[in-house]
């Protein structure tokens, strides 16, 4: 595998990576509910599109971060994921 493809791949891991982290911290440390009962709320009201689109925030940092670091193909990588999770996002909210 040629480097621009791994550093591109290492961008798109990453930046599911933070997106994941994303969910976690806002599930435990930003719901004034328990996790189980957050998570409960989630499933109940649908509202998996707006946790997602809430979660990809720390993708921006890692992007700067790649940027500042001129490490342009893994901030590709996150661009990438970035853009798919905003269509995944799109479909959730409208299906």
């Amino acid at each position: 595998m040629g480097t621009v493809k791994k550093d591109i791949l290492i961008g798109i891991l990453i930046s599911f990576f933070a997106t994941a982290a994303g969910i976690f911290l806002y599930l435990e440390y930003f719901s004034k509910y328990s996790f189980d009962d957050t998570l409960k709320m989630i499933q109940e009201g649908n509202l998996y599109g707006k946790i997602l689109s809430l979660a990809a925030i720390p993708n921006l940092f890692v992007f700067f971060v790649f940027i500042k670091k001129k490490q342009d193909n893994r901030a590709k990588g996150v661009l990438f994921a970035t853009i798919l999770i905003a269509l995944t996002t799109l479909i959730l909210k409208f299906f």
